[in-house]
């Protein structure tokens, strides 16, 4: 528990000390980062989202139709 409690304690001082020396500009900089990539993987996901829809589609079709045809019996 007092690990925990110190690991949070240093992170936050890590934080602040990055605020003051680094700026703001810095972190502007990696907050528009992250969003240029949050709009890349939107775009993958609904790429994905529909190759996954057609290709769902296309393996139901070929299920049914082999359910359908009954296989005949040999002599």
């Amino acid at each position: 528990m007092i690990k925990f409690l110190l690991g949070i304690i240093v992170g936050i001082l890590l934080f602040f000390f990055f605020l003051y020396f680094s700026g703001g500009e810095s972190v502007k900089k990696v907050g528009e980062g992250l969003t240029d990539t949050g709009k890349k993987m939107e775009v993958l996901e609904e790429v994905i989202r529909k190759e996954k829809s057609e290709v769902g589609k296309g393996i139901q079709k070929k299920f049914f139709n082999e359910e359908k045809v009954v296989p005949k019996k040999g002599q």
